[in-house]
Parts: structure tokens; C-alpha cells; sequence
């Protein structure tokens, strides 16, 4: 361009004016009859003209030296400007070769400037994306779409990668010829890290890293617009941790999260690629499994036997940390396809399953079983009718005695009872575990322990019933209340119940979780006189420490151990064993559920001498009590 700047250059009308003076002295030289005079004008006439020719393109140069000064600046000016913008800029030829570039892009491809220069585009993109991004290139070039803008992943001078937003645009010379396209490239590694988080909070668990309740979902949409097109079944398999909480409570949440991680890496092996594994949350795992069989029985055995693996992979020993660990899965299967119901209920499905895996003693797998559902409407029937029975009085208590040797009732065991106004007088065995599993247990057994302590008061008031003692049930649900002893002291207070005739029955179960609770509130309650009696000894969990801590006054042989005490050796030994123990714990014994004499014999001989059974009585209302009280 310098060069160039330097070649005079003389405007067209000053060269025609020249040629023709030029041709006028050729003519005049020419013409033999000029005279002199005439020449000599001439002459100076072409001198002027040569000096104006001069003075002409003096200024032309000088103009034109002072314009390729100002480009040289301007061009300076937009190399500065370009090199001070925090994108890549850069310009490409036809053939896709950056012919400019800015200081920026060089630093963030770390290439020197002048070795991008000269350099094809497309051998920036990563290996991965080149090609396609070759083509998109050379289809920019020929389209007549102005401009594209895109993510690109590139590859920088050391070998790291970043992604990049390019923004290209074509464009052409003054004249409307295309020359190439301007590239503006925006690193948006950070917003990509960014938009990846994003995606994994949204879709994944954070702990174990696997599909969330979101994703699973949105896959199990997926796999049943699949068998719908192929016909083949699914199955959704919900996995329960059995005890998690107990391991939480007892090692710590930390040795909790150790062992969800260690499942959830098994799990991932149990399956194919294809499949799922998803938590839900806490200690539920859900397998999807596609592409199974399409006849039913034969994709039920295909679920069972990964189902038996996951069993068998679950049921090895745990490490955590330098503790080594149990834990077992119940696991609830159920299988979709095209007439498959709504995924909510595909989850209930399979969580009923799994509730049966649980109550058929844990460690195993369940199908669903459409007969289930039956039984949950039933279910749910019933806790309604359980809020509207609380709401109505629908309870009242039932009174069966307890009677020592020489047939003197001492007492008697309050039990609760459901009169239905449709379904008539309802078992306890099917509405209590409904109770507990609600929440009803609560104001249910507030209200049992009240009219208890206000049936103690009544009897206070007749000499004759004034000595008999009451002993009430009370859940671990209650138990576990903040304010369990000062719900049963206003009890008390209100119905003015002797405490010394109230005694609480407590069951085994009470002795998992949380112990030293338990025992400080049984010390504040025998502080004012309550009894405590351990109900159903032996058939759950036992622990002669905490019976040495706890502030028993009795232990009851539950009646499972009483029916065949006379043909079972097992049941015999267990009854002699709780009557030995409750001897050498200086604590009273009751039998539950004597029916015969031969029973009573059989208790009386091992040591035990207070019974409680149809051999005596069955449960009475409170009137029917205490008429058979007084007959006795």
C-alpha cells in the first residue's frame, strides 16, 4: 500500500490538456511558415503548463501521502480496538483461511498471533466436531443465509478444550463482492459448566449420582411409548433398604450415605445398559428394566431372576470405612406395557409390592398383585372411618380379667373396641396396625389411657372394686411423643385416677430405638406411682441389659407361647425360661391367653401364678366387669 502511495498520479483532464498541447507544438514545428514570435508563446505556454502539471501532482502526492497515513492510523486504530475486545475476532476467505485475527483470539487458542494468521478455520474445532464443522462452513459460504451463531467445542494450541459461541457472518467488498466471513468467537466454557450443574441438580441424585424421581420419570415415559410400538413388556422394581434407619440412628448419617453409594454402584451392576437406576430418596432405589419378553410369564421370570441377583449382590457385606456391614432389600416388582396405567400408579404398584415383600419377612422380592389394590381401597375405607369414629365415639373399652391362683381378679387389661355403625363391633387386629401406620395411634390411645384412668376413678368410689388395677397398651408411637408424660400425668389429673392403679404395657418392639429416652420417661412416670409391665416378652427383641435398666414391675408370657405350651417343648421352655428370668429379676409374671385348666396347670408348676384368659373371662364392657368382679 505504501508502494503504491508513492506513484504520482494525474488526473485524466490534465493528461488531455498535455496531448494536446503536444500535438499544437508538433503542428507549429511542423508549420515551416510560423514565424518566432509565435514559437516563443508557445514555448511558454507549455512551460506554464509543465509547472502547473508539477505543482499538480505535488499535491496529489502529498494528498495522497497524508490519506495513506490516515488509513495507516485508522487501520492501527481498529487493530487496537479489535485487540482490546474480550471475544475472538477474525476474518476468512472464501477457502476458510483467517486472514485477521485479534490479539484475544490468540490468547484463546494460545497460538501466537502470526501463526493463526495464514491458518484454516476448521483446524481450531475439536477433532471431534471438524468435519461437521467443515461442512457448515462451506454451506455458510454458498447459502444466502447472512449469518449463523452456534456452540462449538475447540481445541486450543496446548491441547485443552473449551467451548466457544461463535457468531459468523458473511460479508462482501464495496463493490457487492463476497470476500469470506467475519467470525466472532465468546469462550462459554463457565456457562456450559454452568448449564451442566444445572442439568445434574436437576436430574440427578446428589449423592449417588444417579437418575432422580424427574428423569426416571421422564425415561419411564419413554420405555412405555416404546412397548406400545414393539409390544414388549417393562418392569419397574422398587428397592427398601430393611433397618436403614436403624443403621442411621446407630453408625451416623455419614456411615448412611456410605452404604447408599455402595448400593447404588451395585445396583448399576445388576443391570444392562439399556436399563435404569434411579433413587427416589432416602433409602428407595427404583430398576426400570425395558425391552423385556413380550409374553407376561416369561417377562416375570426374566424380572425374578434379575431380581435375584440384585438379592444375592445386595446381601454381601458392606465396608464402610473400617466397619463391616449387613443389610438386606425388600424389593416390590411390577410390569408395564401398553395398557399400562399412569406412571403415579405404576410407583404405587410396585410400593405395594414391596410392602408385601416386607410383611413376608423382609430380604425378598414381590409381584403386585391386582388384588392388592382391593385390599388398599379397603384400607383406605378404613382410616376414614377410623377419623370419623374418633370424631363420633365410635370406641369404648372392654375389660378382661386378671385373676391370680385362688381366683381373686387383682385387675384387668383395658382393651379397645370399635363399634361400627355399619360393619358392627370391628377387631383390633384390623384396626390398630391402621392405626399405628396413620398416625391414629395418637388420639386413639390418648383417649384409651383417659377413660381407662376415669373407669380407676369410678371404681375408687366402690370398696369392693377400689383395689383392682388397670393396665393400659401403649404404642411406640406414643412412647416416642416429646410430651408422653406429661399427657399421661394430665390423665390423672383430670379423671382423678389413683396412679398406683394405672399400669402401662409396653411391647418389645420399644426396645429398638432410642432406649435411654425411653427409660428416663418410665423412671418420671414411676415416680408418681405407674407400673410397667413388658407385654408379648420373647417374641421380639430382647435384651437382658435393657431389661436390668428398664423399671419393670412385670413381664406377661404372651398367649402365642401359652396355646401350645402342653405340645410344643420349644413353646414349654420358653414359658419356664420367662418365669425364671422374671424370678431372678425380682419381677411379677402374668400368662396371656389361658383357655384350659391343663394351661393353668402347666403355668402354676413352672411359677407363674396370675392368668389372664377365656378360661376365666372373656373381654366385658365396664358394666358386665363389674358385675362379674363382684359375683366373684
Amino acid at each position: 500500500m505504501a508502494a503504491i502511495a508513492r506513484l504520482p498520479v494525474i488526473p485524466q483532464e490534465r493528461v488531455e490538456a498535455v496531448t494536446r498541447l503536444y500535438a499544437q507544438l508538433a503542428a507549429v514545428l511542423a508549420d515551416s511558415g510560423l514565424d518566432r514570435q509565435r514559437t516563443l508563446q508557445t514555448a511558454e505556454q507549455l512551460a506554464d503548463l509543465n509547472k502547473t502539471l508539477e505543482d499538480t501532482v505535488v499535491q496529489r502526492t502529498r494528498a495522497l501521502t497524508l490519506l495513506n497515513e490516515d488509513l495507516a492510523d485508522r487501520e492501527l486504530l481498529l487493530q487496537q480496538i479489535l485487540d482490546t475486545s474480550s471475544v475472538a475476532i477474525f476474518l476468512v476467505d472464501r477457502q476458510g483461511v483467517i486472514t485477521k485475527a485479534n490479539q484475544r483470539m490468540a490468547e484463546m487458542f494460545r497460538y501466537p498471533l502470526d501463526q493463526l494468521l495464514g491458518c484454516t478455520y476448521t483446524e481450531l474445532i475439536h477433532p471431534d466436531e471438524r468435519a461437521t464443522g467443515h461442512r457448515k462452513m462451506l454451506a455458510l459460504l454458498a447459502s444466502d443465509i447472512p449469518a449463523v451463531e452456534l456452540d462449538r467445542l475447540y481445541l486450543r494450541a496446548d491441547g485443552s478444550e473449551f467451548w466457544g459461541n461463535l457468531t459468523g457472518r458473511r460479508f462482501q467488498n464495496p463493490r457487492g463482492k463476497e470476500r469470506g466471513l467475519i467470525g466472532v468467537i465468546a469462550d462459554i466454557t463457565a456457562r456450559k459448566l454452568a448449564e451442566s450443574k444445572i442439568q445434574e441438580l436437576a436430574f440427578f441424585d446428589q449423592l449417588t449420582n444417579l437418575p432422580n424421581r424427574t428423569l426416571l420419570f421422564d425415561r419411564l415415559r419413554q420405555a412405555m411409548v416404546s412397548g406400545v410400538r414393539s409390544g414388549h413388556f417393562g418392569a419397574l422394581l422398587l428397592i427398601d433398604l430393611d433397618d436403614f434407619k436403624t443403621l442411621n440412628d446407630t453408625h451416623g448419617h455419614d456411615m448412611g450415605d456410605l452404604l447408599l453409594k455402595q448400593v447404588a454402584q451395585r445396583l448399576v451392576g445388576c443391570v444392562r445398559a439399556e436399563d435404569t437406576v434411579a433413587r427416589l430418596g432416602g433409602d428407595e432405589f427404583v430398576v426400570m428394566l425395558v425391552n423385556l419378553s413380550s409374553l407376561k410369564i416369561s417377562a416375570m421370570a426374566q424380572v425374578e431372576a434379575i431380581g435375584e441377583k440384585i438379592l444375592a449382590e445386595l446381601n454381601q457385606t458392606y465396608y464402610l470405612k473400617d466397619a463391616a456391614c449387613l443389610s438386606t432389600p425388600s424389593i416390590g416388582a411390577t410390569l408395564f406395557r401398553n395398557e399400562s396405567p399412569a406412571i403415579d400408579d405404576l410407583l404405587k404398584q410396585a410400593d405395594l409390592a414391596m410392602y408385601r415383600a416386607k410383611d413376608a419377612g423382609r430380604n425378598t422380592l414381590r409381584f403386585f398383585d391386582p388384588a392388592m389394590q382391593t385390599i388398599v381401597a379397603a384400607r383406605a375405607d378404613m382410616a376414614t372411618g377410623l377419623r370419623l369414629g374418633l370424631a363420633e365415639q365410635q370406641f369404648l373399652l372392654h375389660y378382661q380379667p386378671q385373676v391370680i391362683d385362688d381366683g381373686r381378679i387383682i385387675g384387668a387389661e383395658a382393651l379397645v373396641r370399635w363399634q361400627h355403625p355399619q360393619q358392627g363391633m370391628v377387631s383390633p387386629a384390623a384396626f390398630i396396625p391402621l392405626a399405628e401406620t396413620t398416625g391414629l395411634i395418637l388420639p386413639l390411645g390418648q383417649w384409651v389411657l383417659e377413660t381407662a384412668c376415669a373407669q380407676l376413678a369410678r371404681w375408687a368410689r366402690q370398696p369392693q372394686l377400689a383395689q383392682l388395677t388397670i393396665a393400659v397398651n401403649v404404642s411406640a408411637h406414643q412412647l416416642r411423643q416429646p410430651d408422653f408424660v406429661q399427657q399421661v400425668l394430665a390423665a390423672l389429673t383430670k379423671t382423678g385416677a389413683n396412679p398406683e392403679r394405672l399400669k402401662l404395657e409396653l411391647t418389645e418392639s420399644l426396645l429398638v430405638d432410642n432406649v435411654q429416652d425411653i427409660i428416663e420417661k418410665m423412671f418420671a412416670l414411676r415416680a408418681k406411682g405407674l407400673g410397667f409391665a413388658l407385654d408379648d416378652f420373647g417374641t421380639g427383641y430382647s435384651s437382658l441389659s435393657y431389661l436390668k435398666r428398664l423399671p419393670l414391675d412385670q413381664l406377661k408370657i404372651d398367649q402365642s407361647f401359652v396355646r401350645d405350651v402342653l405340645s410344643d417343648p420349644n413353646d414349654a421352655a420358653i414359658a419356664r425360661t420367662v418365669v425364671a428370668l422374671a424370678q431372678s429379676l425380682s419381677l411379677g409374671v402374668i400368662a396371656e391367653g389361658v383357655e384350659t385348666e391343663a394351661q393353668r396347670g402347666f403355668l402354676t408348676n413352672a411359677g407363674c401364678h396370675t392368668f389372664q384368659g377365656y378360661l376365666f373371662s372373656r373381654p366385658l364392657p365396664a358394666e358386665e366387669f363389674e358385675a362379674f368382679a363382684l359375683g366373684r
